[in-house]
């Protein structure tokens, strides 16, 4: 299987405005108005379990990995998948094949036969669902939660995300944009994505971290940067609740 080696032209991506079914909170979070803040990491790489998840079990934070089960690194050490899940981190959808938009700019590497434009809404309910079916056997988890490949929804004809997210507490992208925030850390290091967290307004309750290599792999961060935000998270935890998507998600008050 390919690697994933593509490269996002904007390191920090604010929410669209333009997503439909918003997830909105009328109420901060039950936790003394704390920022949640969701770390995951995606594409099932082999520097996610060799660098990042012993920084994340030496601190008791629990995060996301949106696995790619056509991943070598899924399929080989599926054992340490099973055993991050049984210890309390999340194994998320990101769907079956991983397709991804090739008309977009600096997509060359995006196969034809994983051409997301090419591909029909029910080719993708049908991958997604075959994933979740394929993490439960591994994790034994019901209720998931799903990250689509490079922010993409709109399959050949129609809207993918709309079709699938009943299947879901929760998707990256579809909370209101003036409550959460996401950042892709490529090539930053930590003071970045610590200015980011800090600048943001106090109508910001969610903010999304989403990691890719850790010390090596793609879209990467060091592994000394990775350890230096964890350890400021570690040490403002009076302001940051750090847990897995699929918890904050399921601790979301009711929508307006």
């Amino acid at each position: 299987m390919q690697i994933f080696s593509y490269f996002i032209s904007a390191t920090v991506l604010l929410l669209s405005t333009s997503l439909s079914n918003h997830v909105k909170a009328d109420k901060v979070w039950p936790n003394n108005n704390k920022v949640a803040i969701s770390l995951s990491y995606d594409d099932a790489l082999s520097s996610q379990l060799d660098n990042a998840l012993p920084a994340l079990n030496k601190r008791k934070f629990k995060a996301s990995f949106y696995v790619v089960p056509l991943s070598k690194t899924f399929k080989n050490r599926m054992n340490e998948w099973a055993q991050l899940a049984k210890t309390g981190h999340e194994l998320g959808n990101h769907t079956l094949f991983h397709a991804c938009k090739k008309s977009k700019p600096n997509r060359d590497w995006v196969l034809l036969h994983n051409n997301l434009d090419d591909k029909l809404v029910l080719s993708m309910v049908n991958e997604i669902t075959v994933a979740n079916t394929l993490l439960n056997a591994i994790d034994g988890q019901s209720v998931r939660t799903l990250t689509p490949p490079c922010g993409d929804r709109i399959a050949k004809d129609g809207d993918y995300i709309e079709a699938v997210k009943e299947q879901f507490v929760g998707i990256k992208g579809l909370e209101d944009p003036s409550f959460a925030r996401l950042i892709i850390p490529n090539q930053l290091n930590a003071q970045d994505i610590i200015d980011f967290l800090e600048r943001q307004p106090k109508n910001i309750k969610l903010i999304n971290v989403l990691f890719h290599g850790v010390g090596g792999d793609y879209l990467s961060i060091s592994k000394s940067e990775h350890d230096k935000f964890l350890d400021y998270l570690q040490a403002n935890q009076d302001r940051y609740w750090v847990d897995t998507y699929r918890k904050i998600m399921q601790a979301m008050p009711k929508q307006q």
